[in-house]
């Protein structure tokens, strides 16, 4: 089965009339909504809202863009400073998007949106620049394969369609699962190479309960119709841990299955991940105490939080922890005389006294019951 030419053909009907098929009912932002032109939100498909994650000033990569509908919702999200690109594969999509940018930069006091053609398991390789060079130099011979592939080289090197480290969030709405079983490892990739350290995810998409038998696979019709392709639940989740993401959760689970297939369940998650920092883990006397309800907990860097207990960790693990996407599970106790760093080695789980991390404002005491501040 070619998978991506059925999932070209079946959205290219899609870019041109509706088809129920596509998509799962989901509850957008009527507000944001407002300004998009009908003929973008009739044909558009999608299991989930991942505009719902986008700040103030993000720069926001959405993966399988479409006729631009999620795009020109972050657009407004994001206001005069951010910025929104939408990649996709789709030239019928592309030019359903396109053909609005115009009068949605008016609306929208200027064009922070653009529009890419390229693959999303290879964010590097800028195919509307391919063509072109195709259409230039046609691969005829094993010289002209070679000179393709030389190109490709250079241009992901040189001119990438997403460079490393220039995205605040990636976001996508039920896309992953039409790529093949044979890209997605890199996918994942790619989606942490381009964001930038503390960059988030949000991913909306379509998981299975059980593993998919190779016979429903090998139907084009529920592969580009989101069914086929997608994740197994758990292995979803652990595809993200593997590439290096932390805090990898489903924040939206919908209970009832779109589809059952086979006794297969198929449901709507969202994926939210955090890219850690690239900094060097340095002791600075910081302790965190896990909140509860649970006895302790584990993160997915080994650390071991045991509830109600001072934790020593190192500063960029501090933060992570009380500023970032595990805060209202911890309690941050800042070190009270921070002196110079040191490389943290210790243990998982080990305490730190809380003398070391008691608040600089508090009045101390001596035996006798005097104090001072």
């Amino acid at each position: 089965m070619d998978v991506r030419q059925s999932v070209l053909d079946r959205y290219s009907e899609g870019a041109q009339q509706r088809v129920e098929a596509l998509c799962c009912p989901v509850d957008y932002d009527a507000r944001l909504l407002e300004a998009i032109p009908d003929e973008i939100l009739e044909r558009d498909y999608g299991c989930g809202d991942p505009s719902r994650y986008v700040r103030e000033g993000d720069t926001v990569l959405d993966l399988g863009a479409g006729g631009g509908k999620i795009c020109y919702m972050a657009a407004q999200l994001v206001g005069p400073g951010g910025f929104v690109i939408g990649v996709d594969m789709n030239d019928d999509m592309l030019a359903l998007a396109r053909r609005h940018q115009g009068d949605m930069g008016k609306k929208l006091g200027g064009n922070r949106v653009d529009f890419r053609k390229g693959y999303i398991q290879d964010l590097a390789l800028d195919v509307g620049a391919m063509e072109r060079f195709l259409a230039e130099h046609p691969v005829n011979d094993a010289a002209g394969y070679t000179r393709l592939h030389d190109w490709q080289a250079a241009q992901r090197r040189e001119q990438p369609l997403i460079a490393d480290a220039s995205v605040d969030l990636v976001i996508s709405n039920c896309v992953l699962n039409l790529v093949p079983d044979a890209d997605k490892t890199q996918l994942v990739r790619e989606v942490f190479r381009v964001l930038r350290p503390g960059g988030r995810v949000a991913i909306s998409d379509i998981v299975s309960d059980e593993p998919i038998p190779e016979h429903l696979k090998n139907d084009p019709a529920l592969w580009s119709g989101c069914i086929s392709g997608a994740f197994q639940e758990e292995a979803f989740l652990e595809a993200f841990r593997e590439a290096g993401f932390v805090a990898v959760a489903y924040d939206k689970w919908d209970a009832a299955p779109w589809q059952v297939i086979e006794g297969i369940e198929f449901r709507s998650v969202t994926l939210t991940a955090t890219k850690p920092e690239a900094t060097p883990c340095l002791d600075y006397g910081h302790a965190v105490m896990y909140r509860g309800p649970f006895s302790e907990v584990s993160d997915d860097e080994g650390h071991v939080y045991p509830r109600g207990a001072r934790i020593a960790v190192c500063e960029r693990s501090y933060r992570l922890l009380t500023e970032g996407p595990y805060a209202d599970q911890f309690i941050g106790f800042a070190p009270r005389n921070p002196g110079e760093p040191r490389t943290f080695c210790a243990p998982a789980g080990t305490r730190r006294p809380a003398a070391e991390t008691k608040s600089p404002l508090a009045p101390t005491c001596d035996s006798e019951g005097s104090c001072c501040c």
